[in-house]
C-alpha cells in the first residue's frame, strides 16, 4: 500500500528556499528599523550567507517544519492502518474463494465491494498526499518570504549593494571562495530569531 510522502529535511528545505533568494538586489539608501542586528563592519558592498545554516537554525522554520511533520506522520499512520485492514480483508476474501466457502454470486458481490473500497482507498491516499504537498509548499513560502524580507531590511540597514545566498557541499555554490569576513550568516540568523521571538510575544498577548 502507498504511504504518505516524507517531509522535507532541513537541507532539502534550504535548497528550495535558495532558489527564491539566491540573490537579493535593491538600491541602497532606505532606512531600516534600528533593531536590525548589525553585521561585522566590512569595506565590501557585497556579502553572503549560508542558506543551509539559516534553514536549520531559524526557529520559525523549525517550528513550522515540526507542525507539518506531525501532520504528515499522523496521515501516514492513518493511511497504513486503512491499507493494512483492506489488505487483510482482501486476503480473507481470496482465502474463502480458494476454499470454496462462498457461492459465485456472493463472491461477485463481495468482490465488487472490495474493489470499490480499494478505489476509495487509493483516492484517499492521493488526496492526503496532495494535502501534505500543499502544506509543505505553504511552509516553504512562509519561510522563504520571512528570510527574503529580513535580508532585504538587513541589506538596506547596512548599505550593502548585494547579498548572496550560498549552499554548502563539497563545492559551495554560487559562492565558491570568499573572505570569511563577508559571511553574515550569524547576524542574519540572530536577527531572524530575534524578530520571530517578538512576533510570538505579540501573538501571545
Amino acid at each position: 500500500m502507498k504511504k504518505a510522502p516524507f517531509i522535507l529535511s532541513a537541507v532539502a528545505l534550504a535548497g528550495v528556499i535558495a532558489l527564491a533568494i539566491t540573490m537579493i538586489v535593491k538600491p541602497a539608501g532606505k532606512c531600516a528599523p534600528q533593531d536590525t542586528p548589525q553585521a561585522e563592519p566590512s569595506e565590501s558592498s557585497i556579502v553572503f550567507f549560508d542558506i543551509d545554516r539559516v534553514a536549520s537554525e531559524y526557529d520559525m522554520a523549525n517550528d513550522l517544519r515540526s507542525v507539518v511533520e506531525t501532520k504528515a506522520q499522523s496521515i501516514s499512520e492513518d493511511i497504513n492502518r486503512r491499507g493494512s485492514q483492506l489488505q487483510k480483508d482482501m486476503e480473507a476474501f481470496q482465502d474463502k474463494i480458494d476454499k470454496g466457502l462462498m457461492t459465485r454470486s456472493t463472491a461477485e458481490v463481495q468482490g465488487q465491494k472490495l474493489q470499490e473500497r480499494q478505489n476509495s482507498y487509493q483516492n484517499y491516499v492521493a488526496q492526503k498526499q496532495q494535502e501534505i504537498q500543499e502544506e509543505e509548499a505553504v511552509m516553504m513560502n512562509k519561510i522563504g518570504d520571512a528570510i527574503n524580507t529580513y535580508v532585504d531590511k538587513f541589506r538596506e540597514n547596512k548599505g550593502y549593494a548585494m547579498v548572496f545566498s550560498t549552499t554548502g557541499g563539497i563545492l559551495p555554490a554560487p559562492i565558491v571562495s570568499a573572505d570569511s569576513a563577508l559571511d553574515v550568516t550569524d547576524a542574519i540568523i540572530e536577527g531572524l530569531n530575534s524578530e520571530y521571538v517578538k512576533e510570538k510575544e505579540k501573538s501571545d498577548k
